[in-house]
């Protein structure tokens, strides 16, 4: 039998490496660092909600639900908001701030919903899990097979998008130089729309499948931002593939390292668990500013390497 914090590990790191993966989506082809990203996950978890207590539908079914609303959100964040910021020249800090407003907009909106929830279909909206709701598979809660499947899925369609399609290849340029894409021919506010589209809809699917297996309320993105933003620099914020490798890592880091610690010193230690990925930060930031795939390894193993045959 596995121990269940491992199993919260397992879950949590994979959820917050989809998250990850959106938030640096959107700071690689905008370099806006979206603070509205995890309020997403928030709504993802309550459309969870509602799909499964008012229509009484299975959610795996209907994955497509939260992927496509938080993507429309996320593009209306950008087209209606940020698009024409941007054009008017607002500085990055300027476009930061804007993004903070709307997540505090988005999580007024939210309570409400919770509240409307409640009064209207007596349904329990604040500190609520869905783990009664979960199938099982092979004697194991669907989450545990779902969350890390779900999490691969995407990130080899993500691979298979930027590599093998004409878009992808469009994309990849984008990134890299959009004045010089714009140039060829290359539609960069198609490239930008359909990033902030797939980094929403990759922040409500991660956060439509939390309430299988942890608590979650209006402030659960609040809660996470910082473990999301951790994962993108500590992986690499120029590099989509370092968000996977920061997702699991600072995921691994916050769940299993908070309860080591709470073994060694005590359990007054689980309340400074938000801590540990602001630590993983600094460290990284210490060692490696550009993130671990910012990292020249060849070089650095060449390193070693021939100091230890000159040795």
């Amino acid at each position: 039998m596995v121990p269940p914090i491992y199993l919260d590990a397992i879950i949590f790191s994979s959820l917050l490496t989809l998250l990850s993966i959106g938030l640096t989506l959107t700071y690689l082809t905008t370099k806006v660092p979206n603070f509205a990203h995890g309020t997403f996950a928030a709504i993802g978890a309550y459309i969870s909600l509602t799909v499964v207590h008012l229509f009484r539908g299975n959610l795996y079914l209907n994955l497509y639900l939260p992927f496509l609303v938080c993507g429309m959100i996320a593009l209306g964040q950008y087209c209606v908001i940020l698009r024409p910021l941007m054009k008017r020249n607002v500085s990055i800090v300027g476009l930061m701030i804007t993004t903070l407003a709307i997540d505090i907009f988005l999580l007024a909106v939210l309570n409400i919903y919770a509240d409307y929830l409640t009064t209207v279909f007596k349904v329990t909206s604040r500190s609520f899990n869905l783990k009664a709701f979960d199938i099982t598979v092979f004697g194991q809660k669907g989450i545990l097979l779902f969350a890390p499947t779900l999490t691969w899925i995407s990130v080899v369609t993500l691979y298979l998008l930027l590599t093998k399609t004409k878009f992808g290849i469009s994309m990849r340029a984008a990134i890299e130089n959009p004045d010089l894409a714009s140039t060829m021919g290359i539609n960069v506010d198609l490239v930008y729309n359909v990033s902030w589209f797939i980094s929403g809809g990759l922040a409500g699917l991660s956060g439509s499948l939390l309430p299988f297996w942890f608590l979650s309320n209006p402030d659960l993105g609040t809660k996470m931002i910082a473990s999301i933003f951790a994962s993108s620099i500590v992986g690499g914020l120029y590099n989509i593939y370092g968000a996977i490798v920061g997702g699991y890592l600072i995921g691994l880091i916050e769940v299993l390292g908070t309860y080591f610690l709470a073994l060694e010193f005590g359990t007054w230690v689980i309340p400074y668990r938000p801590i540990m990925p602001v630590i993983a930060v600094a460290v990284t930031l210490l060692i490696a500013p550009k993130g671990i795939l910012g990292v020249k390894w060849r070089y650095i193993f060449r390193k070693i390497s021939s100091r230890t045959h000159q040795g």
